[in-house]
């Protein structure tokens, strides 16, 4: 299909105002590289140089922490105060401009977090939580929590408003809340994280309060044209916890508030929904792509939100099919299941694949899972290498997409240890 007509190529309009010039964003992934004291750094610029010039029409950092006595990784960015303004804001100039210092057209949004009890205990030795539930997980990496007060959580909430208010200032043209995957926002809306019976937990209303404060205070702070997106779980995949249908009801909750942008994903620490052992293995899954396909077509039927669908996408057809794909019968129904189809490994090893999509050069991400074959350790791995790969990035080289998993393991775990002791 040509460019000029592809679906991937389409403008979208969010309901701020700011227009996307195209379908492609790469989503985030843990780049793992700030400098010491967690601001970015040359390897950083190098890494979103690269792919501010690939293409895509959106770009969203991986955590951008609120807090740096809260970060989830050592390597994590955090943003705090006016003193992280000139490194974040070189950070933006990165992919937003070019050498020349013309604007490349690429959309740059930070995805702002919290890790709440998914924080190591060697970077946080007492991590909070909305309650004093330890992550079931063997190795004791993770400490047990302890349980926010009623007085803590208002400041956490203004800390999520303060990042965003320093993103925008430093250029950054969107911010998104990461509230999946198991971090503190996804920790609040689950019933077996979330055990408070207060104003912030008790039954869904009040479990997803932290996020509406937190997406009314980031709105209060940064303006109304300025986007605002959330990443949410379509479930943990976990017995008794967050559900499709609770989750169905917080999209309801943040169209009224006036996101801008809504990205679908699923799974926490406990049960990754990509690793093998969820939605990701299923024949009919791996036969559509995308992992959360179907959840997407629910939500299309219940709001009007612009939808962002990451994970599992690897064929150029695949994508433009979601994108077209007509869902409900309604006259005013938007074209496609979503709107904007998400790629995150691919631009890890690929990082101009957004270029190649849109002028059909690439039909087929050459992503492929890199296993040895022992399944208690391969979701691990898999992650390493592909953080490997935006490492070599951010080094100045290209991607190597033959390296054995066990030596990335080797390299990557040499230097965490040396980040830790340094």
């Amino acid at each position: 299909m040509p460019t000029s007509t592809s679906p991937l190529a389409q403008p979208l309009t969010l309901p701020c105002g700011a227009v996307l010039r195209n379908r492609i964003a790469k989503s985030a992934m843990s780049e793992d590289l700030a400098d010491v004291g967690n601001i970015p750094g040359e390897r950083l610029f190098r890494v979103y140089q690269r792919w501010g010039a690939g293409g895509a029409g959106l770009l969203i950092s991986g955590n951008i922490m609120v807090d740096r006595a809260a970060l989830g990784e050592p390597g994590n960015v955090a943003v705090e105060s006016d003193a992280d303004l000139s490194a974040l804001t070189k950070l933006a100039q990165s992919a937003t401009m070019d050498a020349f210092g013309h604007p490349t057209g690429t959309a740059m949004w930070a995805q702002i977090n919290h890790p709440g009890r998914q924080a190591p205990r060697f970077l946080v030795p007492k991590p909070v939580a909305p309650s004093a539930v330890p992550l079931t997980l063997p190795g004791a990496i993770f400490a047990a929590p302890r349980a926010l007060t009623a007085e803590e959580i208002p400041a956490i909430i203004a800390r999520f408003a303060r990042t965003a208010a320093l993103c925008k200032r430093a250029g950054y043209t969107g911010v998104q809340i990461h509230a999946a995957h198991g971090y503190l926002v996804s920790q609040f809306l689950s019933p077996l994280s979330n055990l408070r019976d207060d104003a912030w937990g008790g039954d869904a209303v009040r479990r997803r309060r932290f996020l509406v404060e937190i997406v009314r205070a980031i709105r209060a702070a940064v303006g109304p044209a300025f986007p605002i997106g959330v990443k949410l779980n379509s479930a943990d995949f976990q017995r008794g916890g967050f559900d499709e249908e609770e989750s169905m009801d917080v999209v309801a909750a943040l169209e009224a508030e006036g996101i801008d942008l809504l990205e679908i994903s699923g799974g926490t620490y406990e049960k990754p929904a990509t690793s093998g052992t969820i939605e990701a293995t299923r024949a009919s899954t791996l036969a559509r792509e995308a992992y959360f396909l179907t959840y997407a077509r629910k939500v299309r039927t219940h709001t009007r939100l612009p939808l962002l669908l990451t994970g599992g996408f690897r064929s150029r057809s695949g994508m433009e099919s979601a994108l077209s794909e007509q869902v409900g019968t309604q006259a005013d129904e938007r074209a496609g299941a979503v709107d904007m189809i998400g790629l995150a490994r691919p631009f890890a090893l690929e990082p101009e694949i957004a270029r190649g999509l849109l002028d059909g050069t690439v039909t087929e991400s050459r992503v492929q899972p890199r296993r040895t074959g022992v399944n208690q350790i391969d979701g691990f791995l898999e992650i390493t290498w592909y953080t490997f790969q935006i490492h070599r990035i951010g080094a100045g080289k290209d991607p190597l997409p033959d390296v054995s998993p066990w030596r990335v393991f080797a390299d990557m775990g040499s230097r965490t240890l040396f980040r830790t002791r340094r």
